[in-house]
């Protein structure tokens, strides 16, 4: 008689997590969240304005999203050695970092240095870690993906305060607080690469991560072990897939409006640091809890309802952001609200893409996807500067929530018709990878 209580055997997948966890929260924050605190001491050194330097992320950011869909179809190809695409990805991100200590007082070097660290960053953090939780996780997709991207929220806390210290010690200075950083990311992220990182070596892994009660059951087991996907050339064929796009880009000007001019805009309105910092730091806080929750939102409610609820509390932001001037208690429900829906568009893409499209060509469309966030985010920021100087805040908060609700409803458009079509046409069939 076969013996039911037989040990289930350890399922690798939660290395990679802890892996992609550690990846987010050094490589990637140090590229993304720690430059930053860099501006107003390269700046104030080399006498560039702050328009000048700022542009190196505006091209850092162009250039990854154009090696994003390179990048993906690199990673999504079998015969790709993924170690050694991570480790290049490494060199670039930390090492890359490192070498703006000697930039110095050329502008051009910084812009050049910014887009190697952000393709870099792209192959480690934004195609590599959606690529290999997508391969390790067909149950408790949305779990693995939120603990993962909870990384960067974590290890932020500790790096802004490190960055604090080091640039604001003059026996370092910004030369060598650049390279400091960017020897620890080219450590950590190299030491991943060699010893953690890895695809599945076959079906048997992935099988010790079907719950027990699910596995008993044969058909249920082969469900969730089936692999199954499409190609490029037939995604974009969809007309479907193109409103999802359509929601990205949508989705990259409220972002660009939300989360990166609120400070100003509290400024602008006459409230004290303390109370632009609190706010900042309650933002923050549920930005971690935004990214762990919206992974199991996903698993638990399915994307329909994850979809409605995340844009009605996005939608909610904006009216916060329009009434703040008279109720200013409001700024602290809108940081709760904003932090708790980063999941849309830091889980979104690549869930979606997974969900949706399967695993044929995923890190390929799910850089295509990218692409258009980026092009919504880059032209974000410029249409609410301009919205500003014309319209004032207030209207410019109105339209940002009109975005929203326009990209919320592309995206929901877009997955329910999508699901309806795969169940219809039987994909996970007719499209399984061998």
């Amino acid at each position: 008689m076969e013996n039911t209580k037989t040990k289930k055997p350890f399922f690798y997948g939660w290395i990679i997590v802890v892996a992609c966890m550690l990846i987010q929260a050094v490589p990637y924050g140090i590229a993304t969240n720690v430059q930053p605190q860099f501006i107003n001491f390269v700046t104030s050194a080399e006498g560039f304005t702050l328009t000048q330097f700022s542009l190196l992320f505006t091209i850092g950011t162009i250039v990854s999203a154009l090696a994003s869909p390179y990048i993906g179809k690199i990673l999504s190809d079998p015969k790709t050695n993924i170690k050694l695409v991570y480790i290049i990805g490494s060199i670039l991100c930390g090492g890359g970092f490192a070498l703006f200590s000697f930039a110095g007082g050329h502008l051009w070097a910084y812009y050049g240095i910014s887009a190697l660290v952000q393709v870099g960053t792209s192959i480690v953090s934004a195609i590599g870690v959606p690529l290999l939780l997508n391969a390790w996780f067909k149950e408790n997709k949305g779990l693995a993906m939120g603990l993962a991207f909870s990384g960067s929220g974590i290890g932020n806390i500790f790096l802004q305060q490190a960055a604090a210290r080091l640039l604001s010690n003059p026996n370092y200075g910004y030369a060598k607080a650049y390279f400091i950083f960017g020897i620890i990311s080219l450590i950590v992220s190299l030491l991943i690469s060699i010893f953690l990182v890895r695809l599945p070596k076959g079906e048997s892994e992935l099988a010790a991560n079907v719950p027990r009660k699910k596995a008993k059951t044969e058909n249920n087991s082969k469900t969730a072990l089936v692999r199954w996907g499409y190609t490029l050339k037939e995604v974009t064929k969809m007309k479907l897939f193109w409103v999802l796009a359509i929601g990205f880009i949508f989705v990259g000007f409220y972002v660009s409006g939300m989360s990166v001019q609120y400070t100003s805009y509290l400024y602008k309105l006459g409230f004290s640091a303390t109370y632009v910092a609190n706010i900042g730091s309650i933002f923050a806080l549920f930005s971690i809890l935004g990214n762990l929750s919206g992974g199991l939102f996903f698993d638990k409610l399915g994307i329909k309802k994850t979809l409605l609820l995340s844009g009605s509390m996005v939608i909610l932001c904006g009216l916060c952001l329009v009434f703040i001037p008279n109720i200013p208690a409001l700024g602290y429900l809108f940081a709760v609200l904003l932090g708790i829906t980063i999941f849309a568009y830091i889980l979104g893409p690549s869930y979606l893409t997974g969900a949706l499209f399967g695993d044929r060509e995923f890190g390929t469309i799910l850089g295509i996807v990218q692409v258009f966030f980026a092009i919504g985010y880059a032209l974000g920021t410029v249409l609410f500067g301009m919205s500003v100087d014309t319209f004032g805040y207030a209207t410019s908060w109105v339209i940002t929530t009109v975005y929203a609700a326009i990209a919320y409803g592309c995206l929901l458009i877009a997955s329910i018709g999508i699901i309806k079509y795969n169940k219809e046409q039987n994909v996970t069939e007719t499209k399984k990878i061998v």
